[in-house]
């Protein structure tokens, strides 16, 4: 019984179904090889049929003789006699020519005629000539296949050999190749029947094998599309069957697991893409396989393809300052500088490594927060109160240089005394006014600034304040310096609306630092346009300029192009940064344009609605029925 059973589980194997696959290739091998054999009986046939028309020495022995001889008519005569006295039924026709090429006999009463003529086959020629020659050549007349044997007569004389003529022996092939056909046939007839055979054997046997390995494949072929669906029917016992079983339980562990990857990935996904910091993963070679929206924001990237794949080294622009080892070994947080002209970005970057239990580290994982805000506000707190200290220190060492002079008896002369006292009341002052521009700059950091908005006809108001300008170089004796304010202000109606102290400040402001850096007799050129929707107020002076390396810094506070001539003429260096703050509440802009060397030119763009007669009109007579 265990006998059969184990004849049953041996003929359903597989291991015996590939054994008669390999018997079936063994069969069909064995035809080819049969051809291989029926290539060798050709060789053979013809080697043998060579053989067989091979002139006899006697033969050859004779035609040397006569073509050694003097005698051309006599030994044509005799080689004709020796040719037609050759009995060989296979062979055509026998040519005998000499050293010359010269057609000195032929055993075929056709080409009798030929006799004399000089052969133009250069294999002759080279057999007669001692060079290279094909022996046993096959030639084609008439679709009939004619074997060559071509043969040079040699004379020995006292030992030395010389070619006295060549002897052509021309049979027909054609009784071997139809022997050899006839057996090719045979062996074609086999080798067909033999691939018909094995045909059918294996198509019946890879059936059998192919059909569940068919259904495997399908299944996991839907398994690897996420379709976990359906089951392999399993018809056979041996190890195909035991692998349909394995693919059945594969498909359930794997549904099981992708659905907890699912989940688990798609709440991964949802934190990082709502996260403000930028996460990136890396595997142990460096090379981003997760990152998200705020860490493709932060490094100036678009697209999830131009990230993944890619070297963190590269993407956070440190490959030329830290190896991955250095990440993976010192490296717990960086200071990333991804600063633009356009838009300032500091990054501090946080490295964590991914560590299996076993130790062995497989990526990294990086954290990125924006700390541009963070560190522009540090940088300006630490500057404002650098500047501060600076500009405080100053006047307060001069005012204390001079009361201590008076205390040290400079009190008792009047005239000195009285300028120390005037130097300490400017310096006072100074420090006043330095004080109530950083109240100012304070209330609107903190929002408490007040603005009384009213709506100004813009150009009525810009020439007022000039009006001033004008009116003090006129009425100024000895003024320390001669200026003139060219207008260029048509007259339109625009209507503003802004806090007209504000407003006048930041002209006073402007103007004011005209003076100051134009030289004297300098012309400074007031204008306005009318762009639109929005106006554009500007002053131009003759000064020295800004160098193009400080247009950026201009607006900031505290900060100077001549520092020592600003000091020296009562500057803070907090006008400038004063009259932004209060442009950009009226939802305006300031900007320079400045060339070192030929002056500058402040703007400032003020948004307006254009008149409407149609409102104006229901104005009046509002104020018509109130009356």
């Amino acid at each position: 019984m265990q006998s059969s059973r184990k004849g049953r589980r041996f003929f359903s194997s597989i291991h015996f179904k590939i054994a008669l696959v390999f018997t079936l290739t063994l069969i069909v091998t064995l035809e080819l090889v049969g051809a291989f054999f029926v290539r060798q009986l050709e060789q053979q046939s013809l080697s043998s049929f060579r053989d067989q028309i091979a002139l006899p020495a006697y033969v050859d022995d004779s035609l040397t003789q006569q073509l050694a001889s003097s005698s051309h008519s006599k030994v044509n005569q005799d080689v004709h006699t020796i040719l037609t006295s050759t009995n060989n039924a296979a062979i055509s026709e026998i040519q005998v020519f000499d050293t010359a090429g010269v057609l000195r006999g032929t055993n075929d009463v056709n080409n009798q005629d030929k006799i004399g003529q000089k052969t133009t086959d250069s294999n002759i020629k080279a057999a007669i000539n001692g060079n290279k020659y094909r022996k046993n050549p096959i030639v084609t007349v008439n679709s009939t296949r004619y074997q060559l044997v071509v043969k040079p007569l040699v004379n020995t004389v006292d030992g030395e050999s010389n070619v006295v003529g060549v002897v052509v022996v021309r049979a027909s092939l054609e009784s071997v190749y139809n022997n050899l056909t006839k057996i090719s046939y045979i062996y074609f007839a086999s080798l067909v029947f033999a691939v018909v055979l094995g045909i059918i054997m294996a198509i019946f046997i890879s059936r059998s094998i192919t059909r569940p390995i068919a259904g495997i494949s399908a299944r996991t072929a839907k398994i690897a599309q996420g379709d976990y669906s359906g089951g392999i029917v399993v018809r056979t016992n041996d190890e195909i069957g035991k692998l349909a079983q394995d693919v059945n339980v594969l498909a359930e562990r794997i549904e099981e697991t992708t659905n907890s990857m699912d989940f688990e990935r798609r709440r991964l996904d949802s934190v990082l893409e709502h996260m403000t910091d930028g996460v990136i993963a890396t595997d142990r070679r460096g090379n981003i396989n997760i990152i998200n929206i705020a860490a493709l924001r932060m490094t100036g990237l678009s697209e999830n393809q131009k990230a993944n794949g890619r070297s963190i080294l590269d993407i956070l622009r440190i490959a030329d300052q830290y190896s991955l080892r250095d990440l993976l070994d010192n490296r717990h947080e960086l200071l990333l500088d991804f600063s633009t002209d356009e838009h300032p970005l500091m990054i501090r970057a946080y490295f964590s490594l991914i560590e299996r239990a076993s130790g062995f580290i497989s990526g990294l994982v990086i954290v990125l927060h924006d700390v541009t805000e963070q560190q522009r506000t540090e940088r300006e707190r630490r500057q404002f109160v650098s500047n501060v200290s600076h500009e405080l220190r100053t006047p307060l060492t001069s005012v204390k240089s001079y009361v201590d002079a008076l205390q040290d008896g400079a009190v008792e002369d009047p005239e000195v005394a009285h300028n120390f006292l005037q130097v300490a009341q400017d310096e006072t002052t100074r420090m006043i006014h330095m004080i109530n521009d950083l109240l100012e700059l304070s209330r609107m950091d903190s929002g408490t600034m007040k603005l009384e908005k009213e709506y100004i006809n813009i150009a009525a108001l810009f020439n007022y304040i000039l009006d001033r300008f004008d009116m003090i170089i006129a009425n100024d004796d000895k003024p320390e310096k001669y200026y003139t304010i060219k207008r260029m202000i048509p007259q339109l109606q625009i209507w503003v609306e802004i806090d007209t102290s504000k407003f006048t400040q930041v002209i006073d402001n402007i103007m004011n630092n005209a003076i100051k850096y134009s030289p004297d007799g300098g012309v400074i050129t007031a204008r306005l346009e009318d762009r639109d929707s929005e106006v554009v107020l500007s002053i131009t002076d003759q000064g020295l300029g800004v160098p193009k390396s400080n247009m950026k810094q201009i607006f900031d506070r505290f900060f100077r192009v001549d520092k020592a001539r600003s000091r020296a003429q009562g500057g803070t260096g907090l006008g400038l940064a004063i009259s932004k703050e209060i442009i950009e509440r009226f939802n305006g802009r300031v900007w320079v344009e400045s060339t070192e060397g030929e002056g500058s030119t402040f703007s400032i763009a003020l948004p307006y609605e254009p008149y409407n007669e149609l409102d104006d009109d229901w104005d009046d007579g509002a104020w018509d029925e109130e009356e």
